[in-house]
């Protein structure tokens, strides 16, 4: 608002030339100064309000029927003897933000409020609400450039940062690597709260926990999605477990491990030298085993993950020599055929997810609660992990689990103040 400083009372000797008329009878000059500003917020609208104080000088005539019939009187005016008169301004600000994350401001002057009356003369002329028509020029152009300053406010570089800190791979205290893989976002809710806008935003993505870091993706934020009311996530999560480091936990317990075999007065035996896990059309899990003794070579098992829902652990059942080793042995070491290999590797094949999935709420959890970049947060937690398959596919074994919980993001870097 552009004020009319004062810097003394006026005289009939020392008046300025910027007289403002109200109709034909009142004319005046005023002085207007600010108080702070306040601000008070409810749903997507914000009150931007403050008191202002001033001091007027006027002069009246007679009209009748818009004919003056009187010169103007002597100079006359209010707010300087018996102190500053009061009107409380209001804007009301209305928040919107669009699916290119553009903010955008709709203002609207509210009717001045006079707080105390303006009383000019010695026979105390009331020009109070003739200040108040003169005063609303003044704010029209105000609620103008606030308008020109603060109409739209382009968001989209901001949601940028959070989008890429939302793409990038977190490593979950050494037990893997955390993909969110944001695929979209939509708008829940847009609220005014005290001094704030709170913008409440909901994220699809399709997260993946592997034993080995993948590349993040560099995408540009989407569009906002269309609007939906949801608390909470529900998503399924796979946690990719590499071949290689299952391999080695079978190899910690039968590496250099002897089988003797006796079949009548014939004694064999062999000693396995290395185990080997692979996936095999999503549903078998092979085991390559290297032996030696007194017959060398490779033997190829089979078999299919199961995942039991009581005791967390993943074993395999239906475990049994592949078909083209049963007919390369069949001639030359058919002792071998025997259930204590195959019990031996189902019994060292089992792997338990206890303290896996302890583990991983703990950490997933720490990880939801952080600090991600300078002003941008996150609250949450996971509350329930529900296995719900195994997948041995080519480069890992899959476990594919459902999570529940609940995420929110706060984002304080985000300065709109008028």
């Amino acid at each position: 608002m552009a004020e009319k400083n004062i810097d003394t009372v006026y005289t009939s000797d020392n008046y300025p030339n910027d007289w403002v008329q109200a109709g034909c009878a009142v004319r005046y000059k005023y002085h207007f100064r600010r108080g702070p500003l306040q601000m008070r917020a409810a749903g997507n609208v914000f009150n931007l309000g403050f008191t202002g104080y001033y001091q007027v000088i006027g002069s009246t005539r007679a009209c009748v029927n818009g004919a003056v019939i009187s010169p103007w009187t002597p100079p006359c005016n209010c707010g300087f003897n018996e102190g500053e008169r009061k009107v409380n301004i209001t804007f009301s600000n209305l928040v919107n933000i669009t699916p290119d994350y553009k903010l955008k401001l709709s203002v609207k002057r509210l009717e001045p409020q006079a707080l105390d009356k303006c009383t000019v003369c010695f026979w105390g002329q009331d020009i109070t609400k003739e200040v108040m028509m003169g005063l609303k020029a003044n704010l029209d152009e105000a609620k103008g450039a606030i308008e020109k300053k603060y109409g739209v406010i382009d968001l989209r570089q901001r949601f940028q940062l959070i989008w890429d800190k939302l793409s990038e791979v977190y490593n979950v205290y050494e037990l893997g690597w955390l993909q969110i893989n944001p695929k979209k976002l939509r708008l829940n809710s847009l609220m005014a709260r005290n001094d704030s806008l709170n913008i409440n935003l909901g994220i699809s993505a399709h997260p993946v926990i592997g034993f080995e870091k993948q590349k993040g993706e560099n995408a540009g934020v989407p569009n906002l999605s269309d609007f939906s009311s949801h608390t909470g996530f529900n998503i399924f999560l796979d946690a990719l477990l590499d071949y290689d480091s299952l391999s080695n936990i079978v190899n910690a317990q039968l590496k250099d491990k002897r089988f003797d075999f006796k079949k009548g007065p014939v004694n064999k035996y062999v000693i396995v030298k290395s185990c080997k896990l692979l996936g095999v059309d999503n549903e078998k899990l092979v085991i390559k085993l290297d032996f030696e003794g007194s017959y060398n070579g490779v033997a190829w098992f089979t078999g299919k993950p199961f995942y039991d829902e009581t005791t967390k652990v993943i074993e395999m059942r239906d475990v049994d020599f592949d078909i083209k080793t049963r007919n390369a042995l069949l001639k030359t070491a058919n002792w071998l055929f025997s259930n204590r290999i195959t019990n031996e590797l189902k019994k060292y094949s089992r792997f338990d997810l206890n303290n896996y999935i302890d583990s991983a709420k703990i950490s997933i959890n720490a990880q939801l609660n952080k600090e991600w970049m300078s002003g941008i947060k996150s609250n949450g937690q996971i509350n329930e992990i529900k296995f719900i398959g195994v997948y041995p596919v080519s480069k890992h074994l899959v476990i594919r689990s459902n999570c529940s919980g609940d995420l929110s993001m706060l984002v304080e870097s985000v300065n709109l103040s008028l």
